[in-house]
């Protein structure tokens, strides 16, 4: 077996890398982030006919100069992991442009292999690429795939397994021509970096002259690191850029990247691509003329969205309450079982309605995940951002904001975390910043359970409009703050925006279900594990310390006069032993409810949610609101999961009140306005923990301190205009 083979998989984004690597490792995947940065990193293994090869998918980047964090990982992970093979997966309907990343390749030395994807999509827009000649003038093997379907992966392993033999350790740069002005200063660079051995540990001498030349800030940054000679080789691309501005009005990195495409385009014309003399009809292009046109198009987005919801709901009625029944017998069964006292509390409050209410939204959230994963593997998600980028600059953010919100839940379901990731693709700081702040704002997929709840309890015949309405609600906020940010806070000038539509393709069913499981997968674990701990915490905030001996005693006594006068009341009336027990249980329970209400106020969570009455009160929220808001600090689903615990403990029964949902409907206090402001403030307050984590990361802990306070700040100030002005309407 060709063990300890690693391979980085390599590529632009929309080229089909995910799905090869999904197609070549299946089940044998990990998932984690590199160490100290918030990039996600997956790594997997490959087995066929003897061959194992370990494999780490590179995140997509179109260059290895570090613009975004991407780059700068992609670029890490090559030469200080030093993996034997590097396997770029091509979208081969774009060769010119995809090839752009394959000469950075080649120019810093790896061994290669090129995977010319997206095959059958070529030969439908009547283009012949001879791989044969082209794996001749680029000496590096080239294998026809198509991913989506699994074709060519068996050939591809093959080839790098392969060429990481022939290769060793040894890597072999290649060297382009830049012309007269640039090679000249490139030789001179080239000798000071040998001569001294300046980074040649990590590098190539040639590629890191290159790098000075082209501005990069972290081959810069770690040069100044190494010794005084970064100093000499600065100035030196400082005065080749004062000649190249001086006698062609452009600077050195614009004139590398023309010498790269025409290295390119000369590769190509020497016989390598052929476009067929025939009609071509492209079906993306055809799609495109409605899907994106100015009127049509926002029409049929709103239309896609709102049929999401509604099919959402439609679907997921029947297995949602078959989830609630099953957990509902689940908490019977245990109070049958468990004799009563803390331990019962703690598993059929704390962890059954706890838990369970989070759990129970699972069905809902496999199928939106479902829909949504369909339409980004079609390439529909591109065009929304297209479609969107004119109304998003008029609010001081860029295109490539789009893609961050979509992320964090502009189509619900997302997640706030790699949202803000996202952002790194936006060069402008100002721009990057407004939308790592706004991001937060979307429908993620833990908000969902949250409105899921609020909706079904008090909208159930417009489930899926009132859906509609809350995410147009979190895209308008997220603009209009931006708009006031960018005026105020972080002024600056915006930036054009390029964005490439990718094909569409049909979607594979193993390809979609795989990322839904994944995203579905994410929430149950998230349930099981994160809100399984904050819920156990909640459950003994709310239980401790427990009320009195005393008063205690009091609802006793108060519980043995009630069943006195129930069975005077029964002889007196002639009431038959079941009238008789229904409604001792009716007397009892009320009691039992008043016990547990005053048990919870009696608490720490509950003195904490009384506390805060006065202020919070403003926006219509009652004191079991409060301890819910507070536990959505951490994670926005701990606010279904307290619900579910307060409810359970509380002032409503259970078993004559049936679901959550139901137990919440029944409360008197919850009012239209006082249930709108909940819903405002809930969506915009402040982000969870971990995503405030990835927004310090992102910007700076000042920013991360700021959204948290600045978002709650507008949550609260929105929901007292909704609650005080419904009110008096």
């Amino acid at each position: 077996m060709a063990a300890n083979i690693t391979a980085a998989l390599a590529g632009n984004p929309n080229s089909g890398k995910t799905t090869m690597f999904n197609a070549l490792t299946g089940s044998r995947q990990r998932v984690g982030n590199y160490p100290g940065i918030t990039v996600e990193r997956k790594e997997g293994s490959y087995r066929n006919n003897g061959l194992e090869v370990q494999i780490i998918d590179l995140p997509g980047t179109y260059s290895l100069t570090a613009y975004s964090l991407e780059e700068l990982v992609a670029r890490q992970v090559l030469v200080e992991e030093r993996p034997d093979v590097v396997v770029h997966i091509v979208d081969a309907t774009a060769l010119e442009r995809s090839l752009y990343l394959a000469v950075q390749f080649l120019e810093l030395g790896v061994p290669l292999v090129l995977a010319l994807n997206m095959m059958d999509e070529v030969k439908k827009k009547g283009i012949r690429i001879n791989t044969a000649r082209l794996s001749q003038l680029l000496q590096v093997p080239v294998v026809e795939t198509v991913a989506r379907q699994g074709r060519g992966k068996d050939q591809l392993m093959q080839a790098a397994v392969d060429q990481a033999r022939q290769a060793g350790s040894g890597w072999k740069p290649l060297e382009i021509s830049y012309g007269p002005h640039i090679d000249r200063v490139l030789g001179q660079m080239t000798a000071r970096i040998e001569a001294a051995g300046f980074l040649t540990d990590r590098y190539p001498a040639r590629w890191i002259a290159l790098k000075y030349l082209e501005g990069d800030e972290k081959i810069l940054e770690d040069g100044r690191r190494v010794g005084s000679l970064s100093e000499e080789l600065e100035q030196m691309a400082a005065k080749a850029a004062e000649l190249c501005e001086k006698h062609f009005h452009t600077y050195p990195e614009a004139i590398i990247t023309d010498y790269r495409y025409g290295y390119i385009n000369s590769i190509l014309k020497q016989g390598v691509m052929v476009v067929e003399a025939r009609p071509s009809f492209d079906q993306s292009d055809q799609l495109d003329k409605v899907l994106t046109h100015k009127v049509l198009g926002p029409l049929i987005m709103f239309g896609i969205l709102y049929g999401i919801f509604q099919l959402t709901f439609t679907l997921g009625e029947y297995p949602m309450g078959w989830l609630e029944a099953f957990f509902g017998w689940l908490g019977d069964t245990f109070t049958r079982i468990l004799p009563e006292g803390l331990l019962r509390s703690l598993v059929v409050s704390g962890i059954i309605d706890g838990v369970g209410s989070v759990m129970g939204f699972v069905p809902l959230i496999l199928i939106m995940f479902l829909l949504v994963t369909f339409l980004e593997d079609l390439g529909y998600m591109a065009r929304v951002a297209y479609m969107l980028d004119r109304v998003f600059r008029l609010f001081g953010l860029h295109g490539a904001s789009v893609m961050p919100f979509i992320i964090s839940g502009g189509l619900p379901g997302g997640c706030a975390v790699p949202g803000v990731m996202a952002a790194r693709t936006l060069r402008s700081p100002r721009e990057r910043l407004a939308t790592i702040i706004t991001a937060p704002f979307q429908v993620c997929g833990a908000k969902i359970p949250v409105f899921i709840l609020l909706v079904g309890a008090f909208f159930k015949q417009n489930q899926a409009l009132v859906m509609f309405w809350i995410t147009l609600g979190a895209w308008a906020a997220a603009l209009l703050v931006s708009r006031l940010l960018r005026w105020t806070v972080i002024r600056g000038a915006p930036t054009p925006f390029v964005m490439e539509l990718p094909p569409y393709r049909l979607p594979t069913l193993r390809g979609v279900l795989t990322h839904t499981w994944e995203r579905t997968w994410q929430y149950i674990k998230k349930a099981g594990t994160v809100i399984l701990a904050i819920a156990i915490l909640l459950w003994a905030a709310m239980t401790f310390p427990q009320l009195p001996a005393g008063q205690v005693a009091q609802f006793q006594q108060e519980k043995q006069v009630t069943a006195q006068a129930v069975a005077e009341t029964a002889a007196r009336f002639g009431l038959s032993e079941a009238e008789k027990e229904k409604l001792l249980r009716e007397k009892l329970a009320a009691i039992d409810a008043r016990q547990g209400e005053a048990a919870l106020r009696h608490s720490l969570a509950g003195r904490l949610g009384q506390a805060i009455a006065p202020v919070m009160s403003w926006a219509g929220f009652n004191w079991q609101t409060n301890i819910a808001l507070i536990g959505g600090f951490a994670a926005k689903e701990v606010i279904v999961a307290t619900l579910g615990t307060a409810y359970s403990l509380g002032e409503v029964d259970p078993e004559e009140a049936g679901g959550l949902a139901a137990r919440i409907a029944a409360d008197p206090h919850w009012t239209t306005p006082a249930i709108l402001a909940l819903i405002i403030f809930v969506l915009l307050y402040a982000p969870c923990f971990v995503t405030v984590v990835a927004m310090a990361r992102e910007s700076s802990w000042k920013w991360a301190a700021f959204s948290l306070i600045f978002n709650t700040v507008l949550a609260y100030g929105l929901a007292v205009l909704v609650y005080q002005v419904g009110s008096r309407l």
